[in-house]
């Protein structure tokens, strides 16, 4: 009787590769999770980047009013009346409304 050990040795390999495989699942498996969070993080960190640059201008912007209105006469007086209404003896204020329209529905 003849014993063909070649077909354990094809197992042999087959279950090797199969345990390769199967690790390699488990290593993808357990990192997976970490790559997403990591994702995650970076568009949180491109979000607050953005919202960090448009602060920035909004404060530059306000810097330059403060320091206007610090340094320039002209930017009170348009300041006083534009918002307060404010005019010079002798000068008349006029506003103007904007127009509100009444829409009526077809009978």
């Amino acid at each position: 009787m003849k014993v063909d050990f070649d077909i354990w040795n094809k197992l042999t390999r087959l279950v090797i590769a199969l345990l390769v495989i199967a690790v390699l699942l488990a290593i993808a498996g357990w990192y997976l999770p970490l790559i997403r969070q990591n994702e995650r993080m970076r568009q949180e960190v491109q979000r607050l980047d953005t919202q960090t640059q448009k602060e920035n201008e909004s404060a530059r912007q306000l810097k330059a009013s403060i320091d206007a209105l610090r340094n320039d006469p002209k930017a009170v007086e348009r300041l006083a009346r534009e918002q307060l209404g404010f005019a010079k003896p002798g000068e008349t204020v006029v506003h103007f409304e904007a127009a509100t329209t009444n829409a009526t529905s077809p009978r």
